[in-house]
């Protein structure tokens, strides 16, 4: 039995564009535009920024094996996003999110239309890894 699961070069490429610009984007809010990163930020960071490296990687030396490496990773980012939504809908109360110091996970630095924050920036980039991953695997 063969449990190597084969993406195709072009969704590969399209995953390294979401993850690049997610990291570029978030590289911009906290570096030029001056905007102190919350907790929830950071560890969405820490699952995004890897990510862009991994792609880059497997576009240049490709791998069978990159959906098994990506897709959890994806998968808890996705989930630290979804949280960080949750919170900034006020559908979790803020005394039990993990930013107890620094900046409130509930801070909105931006406000596009009126419902696009830099979580839903972040959810958004996850899905759509989330997404490409599932649908664009061979069996």
């Amino acid at each position: 039995m063969n449990l190597n699961i084969r993406i195709s070069t072009k969704i590969i490429f399209l995953c390294f564009l979401v993850a690049s610009s997610a990291t570029l984007g978030s590289l911009f809010f906290s570096d030029i535009m001056g905007f102190i990163p919350c907790n929830m930020c950071w560890y969405q960071r820490i699952f995004m920024y890897p990510l862009s490296i991994l792609f880059l990687i497997n576009l240049l030396y490709p791998d069978d094996n990159v959906y098994k490496y990506t897709f959890p990773i994806v998968v808890v980012g996705l989930l630290f996003a979804i949280y960080h939504n949750l919170l900034m809908l006020d559908i979790i109360p803020e005394s039990i999110v993990p930013c107890s110091s620094g900046v409130p996970c509930s801070t909105e630095y931006i406000s596009w239309f009126g419902f696009i924050t830099i979580p839903s920036l972040s959810f958004i980039a996850y899905f759509m890894l989330f997404i490409l991953l599932v649908f664009g695997k061979e069996k």
